[in-house]
């Protein structure tokens, strides 16, 4: 009897221990995304309604579509799940976009949560280039949405919005 429970005992840690583990390196990248990820959401609740059509030259998107087009790392949030997500990238309203904004990144977070499983995993990529899992999350959800956010602020500035990461 002692010996089993030895063993349950001894089996039940080594469990605990695998499930407490964590690669330092997704957990480092989970941060930034964090980070980025907080950033968005409030720029895009600080633009008022108004401001969602403002764009600062007729060359470049409102700003509601760069909402809209951040939205849209649903896909690849989604892909990397195995399942398939768009958005509807007609909507121009701010609750919509909003809306939009907070679905993919609950399917990123989905994402995210996957990575200390199956990070290394390969897929397919644009143009059928393959890549690894994280390195696929770490380009649309860290790199890209950062250089969005970098290309948001100057929009704020001009409306008189102060960017979150500068709002301390």
């Amino acid at each position: 009897m002692n010996k089993t429970a030895l063993w349950i005992f001894a089996a039940s840690l080594t469990g605990c221990g695998l499930q407490a583990q964590t690669n330092p390196l997704v957990k480092e990248m989970r941060a930034q995304y964090e980070g980025v990820k907080g950033n968005l959401l409030k720029a895009a609740d600080k633009m008022t309604e108004e401001n969602y059509s403002f764009k600062p030259t007729p060359e470049v998107r409102t700003f509601g579509a760069l909402i809209g087009h951040i939205a849209g790392q649903i896909r690849t949030c989604a892909m990397i799940k195995g399942e398939q997500k768009t958005i509807d990238a007609t909507k121009t309203a701010k609750a919509d976009l909003v809306a939009a904004l907070k679905a993919s990144f609950d399917e990123c977070d989905a994402a995210w949560d996957t990575m200390d499983a199956s990070a290394m995993e390969m897929i397919a990529g644009r143009g059928g280039q393959q890549r690894t899992k994280l390195s696929a999350l770490i380009q649309s959800t860290i790199i890209h949405n950062n250089e969005m956010y970098g290309y948001m602020c100057p929009y704020m500035r001009l409306k008189g919005v102060t960017p979150p990461s500068s709002d301390r």
